[in-house]
């Protein structure tokens, strides 16, 4: 049976304050937008590369503030080339992505987001996704379904523009079972095959894709997510569901949120297993200490949406 599972997203229309977080996410990068209804191509893909590293490099060595000269010289381009690319997919200066991502902002985003939890469940509800108009659904895939390599099951695959890069996206009749960022669209697709090798699997948009591609221009909507796992995956992804844009939770939290203390490297497990990206947002996990760390799709990545989610787009 299917567990309805409400996400921490908002609706732009419905709530202006939510609005400003909600768009961190969407459009953080300028160029993004452009990329709404067109894959990226080599080159961008490349740039964006390019411009993760960067971003890993000032977070890694902030303590050190590293000179627009020196980061060049790491990611091989002219400083003047950096600054402009930097600008044009960033949105924002490395200087002002460094201030809305640095580990005393992150630690303080743990603090605020573990009091609005515990509001959330003094107040009656089962978690702060009820305060958002984005409704995420996760049904648990049967062990007939899933059984033999996904034998009998029928998937299509779809490239789907995404403010953070292209992503492979791939549902059953009964929703999205996979989302992968693909900078390499051929490596992911093999993902997809060796995570369902006996299915069947088309090339082919269906409304599911056309749904994940309007929540990510809009924020709004409904999408149901089939996915396969176990009781303490699916328990751990659905807690992330629950955690709104703008807030960090903590592995440990997330572990006593599911009633497992003691299982924080296990929560940590199952989020590096997370089998659909940004929908389930399994980069709003960081440490305790503040420090953020590895992220499947590229750190730089996560470091990205993090510092536009956190970040004051105001005065950005």
């Amino acid at each position: 049976m299917g567990t309805k599972v409400q996400a921490a997203f908002s609706c732009p229309n419905r709530n202006p304050i939510n609005n400003r977080v909600a768009t961190r996410l969407l459009y953080a990068y300028p160029n993004a937008m452009k990329l709404q209804n067109n894959p990226m191509s080599p080159n961008q893909i490349r740039q964006f590369t390019r411009i993760a590293r960067a971003i890993e490099y000032l977070y890694d060595h902030a303590a050190e503030q590293p000179d627009l000269a020196q980061v060049a010289a790491v990611v091989h381009v002219s400083p003047e080339h950096l600054q402009r690319e930097f600008s044009a997919w960033a949105g924002i200066s490395p200087k002002k992505m460094l201030q809305h991502i640095s580990i005393s902002r992150a630690k303080e985003a743990l603090k605020n987001s573990e009091s609005v939890a515990e509001a959330a469940h003094c107040g009656g509800l089962s978690g702060t996704g009820r305060l958002h108009d984005l409704f995420v659904g996760i049904e648990k895939m049967t062990p007939g379904e899933y059984k033999n390599g996904g034998a009998g099951l029928q998937i299509h695959y779809s490239l789907i523009p995404g403010p953070f890069g292209d992503l492979l996206a791939a549902a059953t009749d009964k929703g999205i079972c996979f989302m992968r960022f693909s900078d390499d669209p051929s490596a992911a697709l093999n993902e997809l095959r060796a995570e369902y090798p006996n299915a069947r699997l088309i090339g082919q948009e269906t409304a599911f894709h056309r749904q994940a591609a309007d929540i990510f221009r809009t924020r709004c909507g409904r999408i149901t997510l089939h996915i396969k796992g176990t009781p303490f995956q699916l328990k751990v992804w659905q807690a992330l569901l629950d955690i709104p844009a703008g807030s960090l939770q903590s592995y440990g939290t997330v572990a006593q949120r599911i009633g497992s203390p003691n299982a924080a490297r296990a929560v940590g497990t199952a989020i590096g297993q997370n089998p659909v990206a940004l929908l389930i947002p399994c980069h709003r996990v960081i440490r305790e200490s503040g420090i953020i760390g590895g992220y499947r799709w590229q750190r730089g990545r996560k470091i990205a949406i993090l510092a536009h989610e956190l970040g004051d787009t105001d005065d950005a």
